[in-house]
């Protein structure tokens, strides 16, 4: 009844309540220091960037490329670029190419290939007048070659520089030729498909067949040449040669259209044709005095002017001709 220590039965003694609060603050986790309770909060420390060691590192961007197709076909799209300034960058390429790449890789080969170029200096009207030459050379009456400039060497040897193609028809070219050999071995490949023995074997053969028998003739040419101690230019004589094909088509075409025996009679006529031309030719490009211990000059040339009609009758395809 009287103020004891302890209070009323039911109610918690002070012992009781000092327990409880220490397994209290026991289960609680730890506050954090009086620094940070004091009610200001300080700002956090900024996380430094991670680094992977192992990670690559971005690769540059790679240099563009100029493709000069691509350009070209870019501005022929946007029309920015005319047909022949194309073509003219294409040739200019092509030029530079010729003269930096390969042609400087062989030696010799960018002076033949200036060299050549000249054979083909032709135009419609060239080609026209020499056809008719070549079949009809005894209408001809001036066979000397143009002269543009005499020039001496230091070696004290005069030179003759000569009128191109296109502008002197007595020059000689490779392009008529060349187109003529070509057409000549389709019409012998339409020869034999005619009669149903076409072989794609044959525009080969007939092809190596020309090429061989031209070559040698030129050797022997060249060796005629030599033994008279004359001047002699290879491309020249494979010129004068090569306008035999020319006949030797008029041939293929008559005997196609008409048979074996129009071959053989037009045969005559352009293998006579083709002998007066390169005779008329020679006389004019061979001097007139060679060599005192050589060949006789005009026997020579009559056995250059022979061997046309041997080679057109050896290289005649009259086999399926009916």
């Amino acid at each position: 009844g009287g103020g004891g220590v302890y209070q009323k039965k039911g109610k918690i003694t002070p012992p009781q309540q000092q327990q409880q609060q220490r397994a209290q603050q026991w289960q609680q986790p730890p506050q954090p220091s009086s620094a940070f309770t004091s009610g200001q909060s300080q700002p956090a420390p900024a996380a430094a960037p991670v680094v992977n060691p192992a990670a690559p590192e971005p690769a540059a961007p790679a240099p563009a490329l100029w493709d000069p197709a691509a350009t070209l076909a870019a501005a022929a799209a946007s029309g920015g670029m005319s047909n022949d300034a194309m073509f003219d960058i294409g040739s200019r390429a092509a030029t530079h190419f010729i003269a930096r790449g390969s042609a400087s890789m062989v030696p010799g080969l960018e002076r033949f290939m200036t060299a050549l170029r000249i054979y083909f200096a032709v135009d419609n009207r060239y080609v026209q007048k020499k056809i008719q030459i070549v079949l009809f050379p005894f209408l001809k009456k001036k066979w000397k070659r143009m002269e543009v400039e005499r020039r001496r060497t230091p070696e004290g040897f005069e030179t003759v520089v000569y009128a191109l193609p296109h502008s002197d028809d007595n020059a000689p070219d490779l392009y008529l030729p060349f187109m003529s050999i070509v057409t000549y071995a389709l019409l012998c490949g339409l020869l034999y498909s005619t009669t149903g023995n076409f072989d794609p074997e044959v525009l080969p053969d007939v092809m190596t067949k020309c090429f061989v028998t031209q070559i040698l003739e030129v050797i022997a040419m060249r060796f005629g040449h030599y033994l008279m101690q004359a001047p002699c230019v290879f491309l020249d004589m494979f010129s004068y040669t090569g306008y035999k094909y020319l006949g030797l088509c008029f041939n293929m075409l008559v005997g196609l259209a008409f048979g074996k025996h129009a071959y053989y009679g037009f045969l005559l006529w352009t293998a006579t044709s083709m002998a007066f031309f390169v005779l008329k030719v020679m006389a004019n490009s061979i001097p007139k005095h060679t060599a005192a211990t050589g060949p006789k000059r005009e026997f020579m040339v009559l056995g250059f002017a022979g061997s046309q009609v041997a080679t057109m009758w050896f290289l005649s395809q009259t086999k399926f001709l009916q």
